[in-house]
């Protein structure tokens, strides 16, 4: 495989990771009877089932991409988690959030032809 398909697998592992923490802070917004309800709940064991699915995905991610690349593509999780924020809580986004995923964008993209 080349570069090109490690780095995908790499983001859809931040993709579904980001997903994961949606389904974590919504599973936070439920009242629950008892603390074990809280942490024992098909929501909870799911979205760390798919932590666990994106971890794998990392690690198979770099096998065919520079260590130096990794965090460069794992940035990309900030944007989906804004884009799930936006979808799912009706968030909004702010003059500084905009700077924020800007620069971000911006570093991926000079690092991906520097």
């Amino acid at each position: 495989m080349n570069s090109f398909v490690y780095a995908s697998i790499l983001i859809f592992g931040v993709f579904i990771s980001s997903i994961s923490q949606i389904i974590l802070k919504k599973s936070a917004d439920k009242k629950r009877d008892s603390i074990i309800k809280e942490y024992l709940n098909p929501y909870v064991i799911g979205a760390y089932s798919i932590f666990i699915a994106a971890t794998l995905l990392s690690i198979l991610a770099y096998r065919g991409i520079p260590l130096s690349l990794g965090p460069i593509l794992e940035a990309t999780g900030y944007l989906f988690v804004t884009l799930w924020g936006l979808i799912f809580f009706g968030e909004k986004l702010s003059l500084k959030k905009v700077i924020a995923l800007v620069l971000i964008v911006s570093g991926i993209v000079v690092y991906s032809f520097g």
